[in-house]
């Protein structure tokens, strides 16, 4: 007998990515050549695609001196935007607006006197983005790191976007050990709750389940992780070919799920090549 084949409910690419997406095919093939402060997006495939259609990235604004730069989803510092839109012909700001919002709620926790503390990943470019926002504002990845941080007496706490709420709830509770007045904005947006909520819920059914998406991306390695949590036989790749047919053998209803920087034409391909490997 065949086995199912299962896409959850919420997966694949979200508002902010698809907006991001479309701002740059709208500039390509414009008078001026087309530059990416970064990976657009943390989507390897995605990003030679554009590479394909003339679209390179860039580490510096400098890079793009005269060019079109389109600024990436996850957002940058003040001061980068600031080089960016001296140095260069256009600049197209395609950061998420949820990050946008975290931005702004950052700087009014600052501006009420808060330490702001931002729960998200060392070195990923969305959380250093917003700590460059806020003078004196702490990433801060696990409860351990909340429990030795320098707090101060009032402290303000937003979230990277993609961040999974169990790790949200872990370093809030270290958090209100050592602090009496900690204001939370659960800044982790809808499109990475859903994902998450859809990737458990079908993981908890399926026998194997398939998380599609880049290795670098912040969000889809943490529905990997809550899906193998539940479902052991988990595995995160970024493309159909990495597919194994052992990795089946048995299962009655496989699952797939993707994160947020992944469209539907890669779950697509993913799906069709189970089938194949699975039927």
């Amino acid at each position: 007998m065949c086995a199912r084949i299962l896409i959850a409910d919420e997966a694949g690419a979200c508002y902010g990515v698809e907006r991001a997406l479309e701002l740059v095919r709208k500039a390509v093939g414009g008078e001026l050549p087309v530059k990416t402060l970064g990976p657009l997006i943390h989507n390897p495939a995605v990003v030679d695609e554009l590479a394909g259609a003339g679209v390179s990235a860039v580490e510096d604004p400098a890079d793009a001196a005269g060019e079109l730069l389109v600024l990436r989803t996850h957002g940058v510092s003040p001061e980068v935007e600031a080089a960016a839109r001296e140095l260069c012909a256009e600049v197209i700001d395609a950061a998420c607006p949820f990050v946008k919002r975290v931005h702004m709620v950052a700087k009014r926790m600052a501006a009420e006197g808060r330490r702001v503390v931002i729960v998200g990943e060392h070195g990923h470019p969305e959380a250093e983005a917003t700590r460059a926002q806020v003078e004196g504002a702490i990433i801060v990845s696990s409860p351990d790191e909340a429990r030795a941080a320098e707090l101060g007496e009032r402290v303000g706490v937003v979230v990277q976007t993609t961040m999974a709420k169990s790790l949200l709830d872990e370093v809030m509770a270290a958090l209100c050990e050592r602090v009496d007045d900690v204001v939370l904005e659960n800044t982790i947006c809808d499109a990475t709750s859903g994902h998450q909520r859809a990737a458990a819920e079908l993981a908890r059914e399926a026998d194997a389940m398939v998380v599609v998406g880049g290795r670098n991306s912040a969000n889809t390695r943490h529905l990997a992780e809550i899906a193998r949590d539940i479902c052991p036989r988990t595995h995160h790749i970024e493309d159909a070919d990495e597919l194994e047919a052992a990795w089946f053998e048995g299962a009655e209803l496989i699952g797939i799920t993707a994160g947020a920087s992944t469209p539907a034409s890669q779950i697509e391909a993913v799906r069709a090549r189970i089938a194949e490997l699975a039927g």
